[in-house]
């Protein structure tokens, strides 16, 4: 064991604790048992096999209120996977559940056996026809699907509030809709064909104009089962009726009896059936959808009404003028919305009965979009309108900036009010839908309902659909609060289907919530028909039994998971999952939802139990050593909840008093250090890197890993020795060369001034000219120590740098210009909570701008673009979407360029200072989509703004990548 090995027991939760009765039990302790282990092993390899108590805890948990422990996760990579796994289980007698995301909120992602992960080997996107349509697998998100389609006019049409994290697999298998797709847009209407395999290992690709001859070869007995049951429907008029009738309005509850009326083949009905078929009938392996035009022109309004069923009830009236987006929002909703950035803080103060509408008109050109406005402004002069607070003004806008902040707030409905939920309780998400026309009836007859069983729900939904979506919180602990969850359940199904005729999930897919409400709203012969097409598609029960049927009238009381409380920062999560997709780390050890996922089942357990103790010993890895700590995870979740800040302070919980004596006193000693960090850096060029390798792979060996970085190849020479000359007199700004451009030099090879140098020749150019203090070695943006949770280093140099910023810019007269991006953050606001009261007052007179916004803003309205390069691909840092000057850079880059190019899988670099060096697997899992994107064709300039970020994307893509303003001082250079 390294020398300075931090012990796990550090983080051992310290609170006297209940032990949880659905804690995982002593039993689970080992992991997954053998021989399911080791036969798993020999089929598949090591890596494809998940098996520690960590691992399957992390995998037990998602958006949903359940929670079941798989006996074992694997992770396969082709179709050959996935056949083999559903052999073995065929032959094991054994279950499969498939899981993607984990965004689903009904419990369908979770299994009790064999958990399939599809999301880490299963993303990409084909793009057909010049857009029309897209070949996509199934761990790609929406957004990024939606991303690529953007360039050439498209998107796709379902899109659901979770696209930031959802994948097509999970949107298809259970017919997601969302905001504008309604019944129209849906998966089912827009999917062109599919390929799947099913239980038996059978491959289908529906667009393969020989696959019914195949698949008749292969599974005559499917077939004929299959065109039995559509032969018994067809016949049946009252029943044909009764199945149309139910998809007139939006359902996702049962399997989808109309594919039997919409095929003609085997195929053609499978390829129905598969949506919204929630996993239990094959795994989804390919999706090509039909895409919709990406009508630009987009006018909005968010409109308040005095009570629910008043907005309600102007619904009909948006959906006649050709609105394409009709949102509900109610008074919970709306307040509880406050959490998210962005959002009126006086929206806290209005009245519990107030609700809103957000109304979207889009338009492919001018003409139409007036068209739109001129008849929404119709349908808002005959409208009640209130006011209730000031930041209310009931008036459509073509603002993208505003329209985003209204959606953004929408979006958050799930996040924003289940963050803002009593500590300790779980959260149910409900989905129904009624006739549009019932809308105001429905909402007024909710509401009543909710009163009488103690509920006070938050309640929004996609109103031009008559799509309601409704929050209950109870303590799954407490009997009492679950038979009140139930008695409200059994009513809310009989009001929904008896009083409306509606849909019991009209797109949230059954799940193991409806399941036992099935044939409610069914009646027994549909119900019948739906058991009957499972046995016929999968007879031996292999895939995700008691999802979407279940004959046990309490089985969506079985599994509710228990939410103990956990350090503050992180309590409010409800384990959506929008955050995992932005994580540097969730391809390699953990996203941020399972972080908290296990902080959590600590919390369930009796302390040193040996499910606790194991946890705990892969937690500092998993967990706290390879999170990057950017914090993009804050920027993802709609409420804020920064995880990277949590595994900061782990970070400082572990640090032994000698540590931090230590890390102080380098801060103190800075202007020391920073000189012997860049004579190091210039020796080592002379030395050699496999030497430095060596050397610094035997440190990291005795002493630690996550203190000795590691040497690589990648790392630049030294900068230049002296800083360029700059005058006090005259000058626009004071310019801050970071400590890493004051001890790096540029990417290897590169000709032309240093980056100070560049920032202070251009800003010349421009008229603005910069000043550098003398003074600045031994001066940092603290970030070094707050990174790694030195708090006594960090407040050290915290209070030094704005001590100093402030008197190098005449107590805030002048602007501080920052060259790196993650720098600019640390200054302008990680500095801050660990400040002086004194301090506090300076920092709030200083202004700290980022170089990539001293350019574009300041520099480029001044100066003459005098050469371009052809092509330039951008790295926009984590820093830079913390700061919100991503367009900056690519405004400065587009200036240098002819093309310009963002790879949509673009994220942190992961490299997050010298964490890259620390962990290089870190960076290289952060970057693999992103480098693979990069490399994909040449380019002329690789830029960014970050040196250590520069120096991660050169590790990861083999290309010289250097910052913008370098470039800028070229394409300027008389």
């Amino acid at each position: 064991m390294p020398l300075l090995e931090p012990k796990p027991e550090v983080l051992r939760p310290g609170a006297a604790r209940t032990p949880s009765p659905d804690r995982v039990p002593d039993v689970r302790a080992t992991g997954t048992p053998e021989p399911l282990r080791g036969e798993l092993t020999a089929l598949l390899g090591p890596k494809k096999v998940l098996w520690t108590v960590s691992d399957l805890v992390k995998y037990a948990s998602d958006a949903s209120p359940y929670r079941f422990v798989p006996q074992v996760v694997v992770v396969p990579e082709d179709i050959d996977d996935i056949s083999a796994i559903l052999s073995y289980a065929h032959g094991k007698g054994r279950e499969v559940v498939f899981r993607a995301a984990g965004t689903s909120l009904n419990g369908q992602a979770q299994g009790e056996d064999i958990l399939v992960d599809v999301r880490h080997h299963w993303a990409g996107i084909e793009v057909l026809d010049d857009g029309a349509r897209a070949r996509i697998r199934p761990g790609t998100t929406v957004m990024r699907a939606n991303a690529t389609l953007a360039r050439y006019g498209r998107l796709l049409g379902p899109d659901p509030a979770s696209a930031i994290a959802c994948t097509i697999g999970g949107v298809v298998a259970n017919n997601a809709s969302g905001m504008t797709a309604g019944t129209t847009r849906n998966s089912y209407r827009t999917v062109a064909s599919l390929t799947f395999v099913l239980p038996s290992g059978t491959v289908v690709d529906t667009a393969d104009p020989a696959a019914d001859e195949l698949l008749a070869h292969a599974e005559p007995q499917l077939c004929e089962g299959l065109l039995a049951l559509k032969a018994e429907i067809e016949a049946d008029a009252e029943l044909t009726a009764r199945i149309r009738a139910k998809y007139e309005i939006k359902n996702t509850n049962g399997y989808r009896l109309d594919a039997f009326l919409d095929g003609s083949t085997p195929v053609q009905i499978l390829r129905g059936l598969m949506v919204g078929s929630e996993g239990t009938f094959g795994f989804i392996s390919e999706v090509v959808f039909d895409t919709l035009p990406l009508d630009r022109k987009v006018s909005s309004a968010l409109l308040f009404f005095p009570s629910l069923t008043a907005a309600a009830a102007a619904v009909p009236r948006f959906n006649e003028a050709g609105a394409i987006a009709v949102e509900l929002m109610d008074g919970n909703t709306l307040r509880a919305s406050v959490s998210v950035q962005g959002v009126p803080a006086d929206w806290a103060e209005l009245p519990k009965e107030t609700a809103a509408l957000l109304v979207e008109f889009r338009a492919p050109d001018e003409p139409g979009q007036e068209a739109y406005e001129r008849a929404a402004a119709a349908v808002v002069d005959g409208l009640d309108l209130v006011v209730p607070v000031a930041s209310v003004t009931n008036e459509f806008t073509r603002e993208a900036k505003v329209i985003s902040g209204y959606w953004k707030a929408r979006k958050a409905f799930v996040t924003a009010v289940g963050g803002s939920r009593p500590s300790g309780t779980t959260l149910i998400t409900e989905d129904f839908a009624v006739p549009p026309s019932l809308l105001a009836d429905a909402c007024e007859a909710l509401l009543r309902l909710q009163a009488e069983h103690g509920f006070d729900a938050a309640v929004a939904g996609h109103a031009a659909h008559g799509n309601l979506h409704f929050l209950l919180a109870f303590d799954a602990a407490k009997p009492s609060d679950v038979d009140r969850y139930a008695a409200f359940m059994d009513d809310f199904c009989r009001l929904t289907v008896e009083r409306f005729d509606g849909s019991l999930k009209a797109e949230h897919a059954t799940g193991r919530n409806i399941a036992p409400f099935l044939e409610l709203e069914w009646g027994p012969k549909a119900t019948e028909l739906m058991w009957r097409t499972k046995q016929v598609i999968d007879p031996d029960g292999v895939l995700a039994p008691r999802i979407v049927l279940d004959r046990d009238p309490k089985a969506h009381l079985r599994g509710l998971k228990t939410i103990p409380e956990v350090e503050l920062i992180a309590d409010p999560c409800i384990e959506c999952g929008f955050c995992e997709p932005t994580c540097p780390s969730h391809d390699l050890t953990t996203s941020p939802r399972q972080r908290i996922v296990l902080r959590r089942e600590m919390m369930r357990q009796p302390g040193g139990s040996p499910v606790e103790t194991g946890l705990l010993d892969a937690y500092g890895y998993e967990a706290v050593d390879t999170c990057a700590g950017d914090s993009t995870c804050k920027l993802a979740c709609p409420v804020g909840i920064d995880t990277g800040a949590m595994m900061k302070d782990f970070r400082h919980q572990r640090h032994s008093p000698r540590e931090e004596r230590i890390a102080a006193l380098t801060a103190r000693s800075f202007k020391a250090v920073e000189a012997s960090a860049r004579l190091a850096v210039a020796a080592a060029d002379r030395i050699g890197d496999r030497l430095l390798e060596t050397v610094t792979g035997l440190a990291r060996k005795a002493v630690r890993p996550d203190l000795v970085p590691e040497w690589l190849p990648e790392i630049p020479g030294a900068a230049p020795r002296k800083l360029p000359r700059t005058s006090r007199v005259g000058a626009s700004a004071v310019y801050y060369p970071a400590c890493v451009n004051r001890i790096f030099g540029g990417p290897e090879g590169h000709r032309g001034p240093s980056l100070p140098q560049a920032v202070v020749a251009v800003s010349a150019r421009a008229g603005k000219p910069v000043w550098i203090p003398e003074d600045v070695a031994g001066t940092c943006c603290s970030t070094i120590w707050h990174s790694k949770g030195y708090d006594e280093g960090n407040v050290v140099m915290a209070n030094r740098i704005v001590e100093a910023a402030w008197g190098w810019t005449a107590g805030g007269k002048l602007p501080l210009v920052v060259d790196a991006s993650s720098c600019t953050l640390g200054i302008a606001h990680e500095v801050v909570p660990y400040l002086t009261e004194d301090n506090r007052e300076l920092h709030r007179e200083l202004t700290v701008v980022d170089s990539l916004v001293w350019a574009a803003d300041e520099l480029l309205p001044e100066l003459t673009i005098l050469r371009k390069t052809g092509s330039a691909v951008l790295h926009p840092t984590c820093s830079m979407q913390h700061l919100g000057d991503v367009e900056q850079l690519r405004t400065v880059a587009e200036a240098c360029a002819e093309e310009v190019v963002v790879p949509d899988d673009a994220g942190c670099c992961a490299f997050a200072g010298d964490r890259g060096m620390l962990h290089k697997e870190l960076t290289a899992s952060a970057t693999a989509k992103e480098a693979a994107e990069v490399n994909s064709r040449e380019y002329d300039a690789y830029l960014s703004a970050n040196r250590m970020c520069e120096i991660g994307m050169d590790r990861a893509t083999g290309r010289a990548y250097h910052s913008v303003l370098m470039e800028l001082e070229r394409a300027t250079r008389p």
